[in-house]
């Protein structure tokens, strides 16, 4: 079953190869993309059913074994991850379909579009696989190379300019990654995670707190997290919508993977778990309260997804199975919901002609369909029972309730108050764009010559002196002309809403999937015995083959 494993990656890279040498032939590359993306789909639902029943899976590239060699990885966290992008990038994928067929691919230019996005799929399931640090790097390299194209096509001036920012972030946390595998390799010898387990251990812990930080640094930057993030909602809701879903629902995600492996792997026993815990605290608050400030639809759900991380860094540091467990389930509840919201954002800015609340309005008459999909979502990432987001919550408040301290007192509290305000922050948006007239109270009396009530008079005042306190994007655009929307685009995303509904439908097995995967990160030992055989104090003598989760070797 080894041999399955590095076709996740090799996949998408071969079609992309495939894709680029037949440029101008939209319908080929389509359907090139389409039997990628959906045949890693398969082999990704296939290996998380294997890791489940049988063990995690060792791949040593080229026969040659760990650590000397290169170490593919697939147990119950990164096969649910596998799973989860590739039904994000899948539905994605479907949606720019229809918006290339009614745009003319204008935005999205065909040639490259399809074979960068599969490019940027390898790069992304090859970090989640990645059993050493420097082929986590060169996982973050490749999808951030294909993220660099991906957010300035179309070459407009906004979105040049951010995608500047973008690179200008991306490259300072590549080079303090890189960095720190260097201080790494020069402390230990060696890169490969499973033997990092032991060596780490045996530093001084003030080398073990620096290169925690640095790590954590590289990450925090990659995962938005506070106050790592500033760069985030100025770059995201520039790219066209499919690409902000896709960067929206997966790329930070990959930075939070990242931190969650390293710190179950390489520093079990942690000094920073406090400092985690408060910078989940202030991620929480300070995304929350963007949030809550912005006219803007895109902007607003950027400020959520930085807040909604705090939630996952909470998970990560409280440093038990159960925390790990919560944090698996919430990332994969988060990763669908967050893009299903984006997709569905897109479909307004099309209908709608912007997506500044200002400019909305009515839509629940004219585009009652996408209410209802933006709605669902809307529930879901508030945290309204009995969707995901609530059962993601709830066993995160439970755990630290476990823990009886006041970190996690406060962090309940805390979290309770961000997840009220994310509803209220949606439902606000939900209501000026879809429950609001459009139209003025004075173009009414101009059209009708009718006087307006005085009830109609105050809320007007009233949304007006509302929307001087929020605050638009900075390079807003005026008014754009209303477009025809694609059964294909309402299709992906009608699709992307069942799949979050789903996670509800399933929850009780998909926690108990998460569940047993945090133990498995509870116990690195596992990983050791599993990657470098019966003797991890040997160099070498990795297996290549699997073995059942639960039967750990006492050390």
């Amino acid at each position: 079953m080894t041999v399955l494993v590095p076709l996740v990656v090799l996949i998408p890279l071969a079609s992309a190869a495939l894709a680029l040498a037949v440029p101008g032939h939209r319908r080929l590359q389509q359907g090139i993309t389409l039997v990628a993306l959906s045949a890693v789909l398969v082999l990704s639902g296939t290996l998380m059913w294997i890791v489940d029943a049988q063990g995690a899976l060792v791949m040593e590239v080229g026969g040659w074994a760990a650590p000397f060699g290169i170490a593919l990885v697939v147990d119950r966290v990164s096969a649910l991850m596998l799973t989860v992008s590739s039904i994000v990038l899948l539905g994605v994928f479907l949606f720019s379909i229809g918006q290339g067929l009614a745009d003319g691919d204008e935005d999205t230019p065909v040639s490259i579009y399809y074979p960068t996005y599969l490019v940027l799929g390898a790069g992304v399931f090859n970090a989640f696989i990645a059993g050493d640090l420097f082929n986590l790097y060169v996982g973050f390299e490749i999808l951030l190379v294909a993220s660099y194209v991906l957010i300035t096509l179309g070459g407009t001036a906004q979105r040049i300019r951010a995608g500047v920012t973008y690179v200008i972030v991306s490259l300072v946390s590549s080079v303090l990654f890189l960095a720190a595998i260097g201080l790494i390799y020069g402390a230990t010898g060696t890169v490969n995670m499973a033997q990092l387990t032991i060596r780490i251990a045996e530093l001084p812990s003030e080398v073990q707190l620096i290169l925690n930080l640095m790590l954590l640094i590289a990450f925090g930057i990659k995962a938005a997290v506070f106050p790592l993030s500033f760069w985030l909602p100025d770059s995201y809701p520039t790219a066209p919508a499919p690409v902000t879903a896709v960067f929206a629902g997966l790329l930070t995600k990959v930075g939070v993977y990242a931190i969650i492996r390293t710190q179950t792997l390489l520093f079990p026993v942690s000094s920073v778990d406090l400092l985690l815990l408060i910078v989940a605290g202030l991620t929480l608050l300070v995304g929350i309260l963007g949030a809550v400030s912005q006219l803007d639809i895109k902007r607003l759900l950027s400020f959520t997804l930085i807040s909604h991380i705090g939630y996952m860094i909470f998970g990560i540091g409280m440093a038990n199975a159960a925390g790990y467990g919560a944090t698996i389930f919430y990332i994969a509840h988060h990763i669908i919901v967050q893009t299903t919201l984006f997709l569905a954002v897109g479909l307004i800015e099309r209908h709608g002609g912007t997506t500044s609340l200002s400019g909305l309005g009515g839509m629940l008459r004219t585009a009652p369909v996408i209410a209802v999909l933006f709605f669902i979502p809307m529930l879901n990432l508030g945290g309204i029972p009995p969707f995901s987001g609530f059962i993601g919550k709830l066993g995160l408040f439970t755990v630290a309730a476990e823990l009886q301290t006041p970190a996690g007192y406060w962090l309940m509290g805390i979290g309770a108050l961000v997840s009220l305000l994310t509803l209220y922050a949606l439902a606000r948006a939900w209501v000026f764009a879809f429950w609001r007239p459009r139209k003025r109270a004075d173009a009414v009396e101009a059209r009708t010559g009718k006087t307006p009530s005085t009830e109609a008079m105050m809320l007007r005042e009233r949304e007006e002196a509302l929307f001087e306190q929020l605050h638009d994007a900075p390079d807003a655009s005026p008014l754009q002309e209303q477009k025809e929307i694609p059964r294909l685009m309402i299709a992906a995303t009608a699709g992307m809403v069942v799949v979050s509904v789903a996670l509800t439908v399933f929850a009780g097995p998909l926690y108990a999937y998460a569940d047993r995967a945090g133990e498995n990160m509870a116990e690195p030992g596992r990983m050791v015995q599993l990657v470098l055989g019966d003797s991890p104090g040997q160099l070498g003598g990795g297996s290549g083959t699997t073995q059942p989760d639960g039967e750990a070797h006492d050390d």
